[in-house]
């Protein structure tokens, strides 16, 4: 049997699952991707089938092996990162949920806990509509006999990596005989509301007051170690899974950014900067969140303050399926106007998340005369991705010290060239791209590596990742200003939209 040459990553995002695998230079060589139903039973609800995101992730798998001919003796690990705080609850015996998941974006339980102040200390996190725990919560008390079955031993519950490990460790089957593996790992707890941020394990009366029984929660382990492998009848059998991040904790990985100080903005379905502060949990005074960043096998964890920002690629696609105003995403680039025309989009689907925190927000579009026309809403629509990026930058430069002098990016939405120099002109700081913009699935894929010893140490990750583009500022100070404390005014016209 030769050498292993390859890991192998899922990516399970908010609109799609997708697999890479990834060579020891640390280049993307293949790749397979299928999108999800958004499934939005009313207004503020947002769903998956967790079941069509498990079939779709054993067919991005096989699709990925295929496009390299490779077989499971080519691939030394495997590593999993994944859409946070979406809540899954399953029957153990049949391995099928018992409702469809609630997605991160859902704003059911905005009103489900008393938001005091005990939760930011304990979890890093506030208590609203974005952690996993309540939605949890929300499941068991919303289905039939749930909670009592939940108490008999008969569910189990996780976000979405814990559904996948659960699966690919052989499910409902068990794997030659064994149990299938119920596990999470630190940053994809940190997001539940349900961990102590510093002992990093479940906190039982948090638990018990977001309504959560211990019992059918997974138990929490290190990012970087073992998690099992994947069962015996699967694409990649017997392979072991190394590496479990959360997607933004991911991103900051694959951009290694493993020195406290460091920062990366991730432009996805939503807009997720985070900052690495070093082996010590630091609490923000300007609206950021604590996570956890990353944690090796036997190591200290790596902590990081983050803002999260619920819309930004999904509002392009918004434009494109909703208004019907573009006819793909990579088309807002050229479709969008030299200048705004005085028009500003705020995109408070579901209220406004970092650093503003207001749920009772709702979008708008202001400034509308008879001048303005799609090309200024779309131009409108790329200024507000950079405008919601200014304001978390501002945030976190206030709570750390640190003046940010360069802006480090992946995502989607960063091969439009035209958004990336928007956001070096509204930020005044250059935008540096990497070579694979995916980092989120390569973050998990160096985890996981990591892990196996496929590479040694952060050290030699670092070397892995280069540069592709830089864009340095080139707007006018005065009229970086005005676009701003108009964007200022177009948020404010957001607030108390909802009681």
């Amino acid at each position: 049997m030769g050498t292993p040459r390859f890991i192998a990553a899922l990516d399970q995002g908010t609109t799609s699952t997708r697999c890479v695998i990834v060579n020891h230079e640390g280049s993307i060589c293949a790749s397979a991707q299928f999108e999800h139903k958004q499934i939005m039973p009313r207004q503020g609800w947002v769903e998956h089938d967790a079941t069509e995101i498990w079939y779709n992730a054993r067919r991005a798998v096989s699709a990925a092996m295929v496009e390299v001919d490779a077989t499971p003796q080519d691939f030394a690990a495997f590593g999993i990162t994944n859409q946070r705080e979406t809540a899954v609850v399953w029957d153990k015996a049949t391995g099928k949920p018992i409702y469809n998941a609630i997605v991160w974006q859902d704003t059911r339980t905005s009103h489900a806990i008393n938001p005091d102040d005990k939760w930011l200390d304990r979890t890093g996190i506030l208590a609203n509509s974005y952690p996993a725990g309540p939605k949890i919560a929300w499941i068991l008390d919303n289905v039939d006999g749930a909670r009592e079955r939940a108490e008999n031993g008969e569910l189990l519950a996780g976000t979405i990596d814990t559904w996948l490990l659960w699966n690919l460790t052989g499910g409902a089957r068990g794997d030659q005989g064994n149990q299938a593996l119920h596990l999470t790992d630190v940053t994809n707890a940190s997001r539940t509301l349900l961990m102590d941020i510093r002992t990093l394990q479940w906190d039982e009366e948090l638990c018990k007051e977001v309504g959560v029984p211990l019992s059918i929660l997974p138990e929490i382990r290190p990012s970087i170690g073992s998690f099992g492998h994947v069962r015996a009848a699967g694409s990649l059998a017997k392979v072991s899974i190394t590496g479990v991040l959360g997607d933004q904790q991911a991103a900051l990985f694959g951009q290694a950014a493993f020195e406290e100080g460091e920062a990366k903005n991730t432009y996805g379905t939503g807009l997720f900067m985070l900052l690495n502060t070093g082996e010590k949990p630091r609490w923000s005074d300007n609206g950021l969140l604590t996570t956890v960043a990353f944690q090796c096998e036997g190591q200290k964890p790596v902590y990081a303050l983050e803002g999260s920002v619920a819309v930004g690629g999904s509002l392009i696609q918004w434009l494109r399926d909703q208004l019907g105003i573009i006819p793909n995403a990579t088309s807002s680039e050229k479709i969008a106007a030299k200048d705004n025309g005085g028009v500003y989009v705020v995109p408070a689907f579901s209220g406004l998340f970092a650093p503003r925190w207001r749920p009772d927000a709702r979008g708008v579009i202001v400034g509308l005369t008879r001048f303005a026309d799609r090309t200024h809403i779309v131009r409108a629509a790329l200024e507000a991705t950079c405008f919601q990026t200014r304001e978390v930058v501002e945030a976190m430069e206030a709570d750390s010290g640190i003046e940010l002098t360069a802006l480090h990016v992946d995502g989607g939405m960063v091969a439009n060239e035209l958004l990336m120099q928007l956001q070096a002109d509204i930020l005044d700081t250059e935008v540096i791209r990497p070579r694979e913009i995916e980092t989120t699935a390569l973050g998990a894929a160096f985890a996981a590596g990591l892990g196996q010893g496929f590479w040694e140490d952060l050290k030699s990750l670092e070397e892995l990742v280069a540069t592709d583009k830089c864009w340095p500022p080139n707007m006018d100070a005065k009229e970086r200003d005005r676009l701003y404390t108009e964007w200022n005014k177009a948020v404010e016209r957001t607030f108390n939209w909802e009681d």
